[in-house]
């Protein structure tokens, strides 16, 4: 019979702190789309409701340490980047005459 070691909570904390990073990065792109009117509220609100649980995940078991911290703040550096990114995006042009002359 094999023996599977048990995944430490350690790593699960840092694959939550990850997705937690990523889950803001999403919320920063849906929160530029929602203000620029392209997007929905409720799928920011999506986003920002899965940031929040894993922001809260990361922090449950233990006191607030480095990790802790640093999740919290490379998430808010991915919500600052997400929405920089959405928000500075180049508009496609028409080239319709172009490929279609009339």
């Amino acid at each position: 019979m094999v023996r599977v070691m048990p995944v430490s909570f350690e790593f699960l904390r840092g694959v939550v702190g990850v997705l937690c990073v990523f889950f803001a990065h999403m919320a920063g792109r849906s929160a530029a789309a929602v203000r620029g009117g392209q997007q929905k509220i409720s799928r920011l609100y999506g986003w920002v409701l899965r940031a929040a649980a894993c922001a809260v995940v990361v922090a449950i078991r233990h006191s607030v340490d480095a990790l802790v911290i640093g999740v919290w703040a490379v998430s808010g550096v991915a919500f600052a980047a997400g929405w920089w990114e959405v928000s500075r995006a180049k508009k496609s042009e028409d080239l319709t005459r172009q490929i279609f002359p009339e």
